[in-house]
């Protein structure tokens, strides 16, 4: 679990840091450059993604509630919502239009559907940590960017494209979730 939380806390303070303190990160900049600041980043990334997945697999897990949901469909349409979301801040949809963080409300859906269907501390460890670094990324970045500005008019094509994409990730996701994460979606 040691590794776990690790994990977790480089990917919050890594990310949080820049919206936490963006005098301080472009000071850091100042003294690194951009692209090894950018690199940095990545490899400080990269480190808590390969301690997640590590700690994941070598945590053993105990039960802290029995899930509400358990797998099924409302998990799985969370999912297949916050995919859709995540992958709108890359478009100029309506999605992006209308949500302000796109990225972020993917994530607390992505954490709301598992927190719901698992009641373990890995997963309470892993999908409540993501909820609450997406919930202060949202309110560190409106603090530091003020109101919402209006977004120019969407394109409907873009929404399209997003829609697919989380579909086919979804898909994906689904039927590689065993393989990739040493936990079926449906249990057997």
């Amino acid at each position: 679990m040691t590794l776990l939380i690790a994990g977790i806390a480089l990917w919050f303070v890594t990310h949080v840091f820049p919206a936490a303190a963006p005098g301080a990160r472009d000071n850091l900049i100042k003294k690194l450059g951009e692209n090894p600041y950018k690199g940095i980043f990545s490899l400080l990334i990269l480190a808590a993604l390969l301690m997640i997945v590590f700690g994941w697999k070598s945590a053993i897990p105990s039960s802290l509630y029995a899930p509400p949901m358990g797998p099924g469909i409302v998990p799985s349409v969370l999912v297949l919502f916050g995919l859709i979301i995540f992958f709108a801040s890359q478009t100029g949809g309506h999605i992006k239009r209308l949500i302000r963080h796109p990225q972020m409300t993917g994530v607390l859906f992505w954490s709301t559907a598992h927190l719901l269907a698992n009641g373990d501390n890995r997963s309470v460890s892993l999908f409540g940590g993501f909820a609450v670094w997406a919930l202060l990324e949202i309110i560190l970045i409106n603090r530091r960017e003020g109101p919402r500005i209006e977004r120019p008019a969407a394109s409907i094509s873009q929404d399209i494209v997003t829609i697919l994409t989380g579909g086919v990730v979804f898909a994906l996701l689904g039927h590689f979730h065993l393989q990739l994460f040493g936990v079926p979606v449906v249990p057997a």
